[in-house]
């Protein structure tokens, strides 16, 4: 009799479904992201991994790649296995843009090596100057430039990234002579920025918010098509003279592609279920981003539509990997 049960038992696991996605997560997920610690991105990612941890129980655990453009922590996690242990948490200077300034030369397929899940915040950049500069708007910025062609740097958090991109539209758009200084993330680049080092940075919020409450900063203009809710007082660009210009930044979560549909399915439905809530908004809210939850072809989408509205100005700004 006990054999029989246990032929039976072995004959229905024949047809019974794989456990594959019904168990996961069995073990904790990694959410890799292309920026060094301390910004934006990591408190964006952090928030939806801990959420994550809560509804799946298991850890979701940020693991920081910066360098290469972000390039380095996009390959790894496109050629990570498609099982679900492995999140890419990214936006569109990754996604959108680095197809356009690597033209073809990118280790990886933005559209083609990863499958969206959700967008998850998105927030303008604004136009930052160290309280020392005797500079106190944006046209006041750009004489002051234009007095010292060539001789006026402004930091970026990286070459050929949305921060980089948004500076050389805007050096266009008014006619100012600045230099490029590249650097490894925002925060390295701040003690140079509130010593004088250099004179501008576009950034978010996240890594300056302290010390443009202590008045070390000034915020001259965001890059919103409208004023930002978290900088009211704080004009626009386009309405300072220059229409048209707006960069937008957005951040979104991606798993390898070819992960289990049911799997992005489940953190799809999870992301949208905490990014639509009262506590997203106030824990994004702190570092100066709105979350947003979408479908997973929303993302796609938004990438498409980026790639199509970047390729002119980063052939006018002839941005290069450096």
């Amino acid at each position: 009799m006990k054999r029989i049960f246990i032929s039976i038992a072995v004959a229905l696991s024949a047809f019974a479904p794989p456990a594959f996605g019904q168990s996961w997560p069995a073990k904790p997920v990694r959410v890799i992201i292309p920026y060094p610690p301390g910004g934006g991105a990591e408190a964006a990612a952090r928030f939806l991994a801990n959420h994550f941890t809560q509804a799946f129980g298991q850890s979701f655990v940020i693991d920081n790649r910066p360098g290469g453009n972000t390039v380095i922590g996009a390959e790894a996690a496109a050629k990570a296995p498609a099982d679900g242990y492995t999140l890419f948490f990214t936006g569109g200077s990754t996604m959108a843009l680095q197809p356009l300034v690597f033209a073809g030369k990118l280790p990886f397929d933005p559209l083609a090596d990863f499958a969206p899940v959700s967008m998850v915040s998105h927030f303008p950049f604004f136009i930052f100057v160290p309280a020392s500069l005797n500079v106190n708007t944006l046209a006041e910025l750009v004489a002051f430039v234009k007095a010292r062609p060539g001789q006026v740097s402004y930091a970026s958090n990286g070459s050929g990234l949305i921060s980089h991109l948004g500076m050389e539209m805007l050096k266009q758009a008014t006619g100012m002579d600045l230099l490029h200084v590249p650097y490894k993330g925002f925060a390295p680049a701040l003690p140079d920025l509130l010593s004088g080092r250099v004179a501008v940075m576009m950034a978010d919020l996240a890594p300056v918010g302290q010390q443009l409450r202590a008045g070390s900063l000034r915020a001259l203009a965001a890059t919103s098509a409208q004023r930002s809710g978290f900088l009211p007082e704080v004009p626009t660009v386009a309405e300072l003279g220059n229409p048209g210009y707006e960069i937008d930044v957005w951040f979104g979560l991606f798993a390898p592609a070819k992960t289990p549909a049911d799997i992005v399915s489940k953190l799809n439905v999870e992301a949208r279920k905490y990014l639509d809530s009262a506590g997203a908004k106030e824990a994004y809210g702190k570092v100066g981003h709105e979350p947003v939850s979408s479908t997973p072809e929303a993302v796609r989408q938004r990438i498409i539509a980026e790639q199509n509205a970047f390729a002119k100005a980063v052939k006018d700004a002839n941005l290069k990997p450096e």
